[in-house]
């Protein structure tokens, strides 16, 4: 398994921007965008693969995992 399949990958719809935004919250911020929303998720998991490595490289902690936290179910709980 991925050092980044710990943490849950974003990717939504901007009106604002009318393109997709993909962020890694605790890795990385609104960080890549397009129209198609699988190349984005594509581009993102890429990005965030190359900010743990530089993190890992710089001898720098990486943030607590933020995926496997059943984070989805709670989220279906507050807007229901």
């Amino acid at each position: 398994m991925k050092e980044s399949a710990k943490y849950l990958k974003l990717v939504e719809w901007s009106n604002e921007d009318q393109c997709f935004i993909g962020e890694c919250p605790g890795i990385i911020g609104p960080c890549c965008h397009g129209d198609d929303e699988v190349q984005v998720y594509d581009k993102l998991c890429q990005i965030v693969d190359e900010w743990i490595q530089t993190m890992q490289d710089d001898g720098k902690p990486l943030p607590p995992p933020t995926a496997g936290n059943h984070l989805a179910s709670r989220l279906l709980a507050i807007a229901a």
